[in-house]
């Protein structure tokens, strides 16, 4: 499953880890995704998407039905 948010479409960052001794390293930061029951075109459904639309306000997410 690709580590993408389904809102704006943020992913992996890559880059490097820097040791003291300066040893170079690849490596990747992955955004924090979360699985969330959201309205999408009215109708409830599990998307995944980042906090910051979660925060943000971009996510309307839809009510409990008990």
């Amino acid at each position: 499953m690709a580590q993408r948010c389904e809102i704006c479409g943020k992913g992996p960052m890559t880059g490097h880890t820097v040791s003291h001794a300066h040893n170079v390293r690849n490596r990747r930061w992955l955004p924090n995704l979360q699985r969330v029951r959201a309205l999408v075109d009215g109708r409830p459904q599990q998307i995944r998407v980042c906090t910051e639309c979660i925060r943000s306000g971009r996510v309307v997410k839809a009510p409990r039905v008990h």
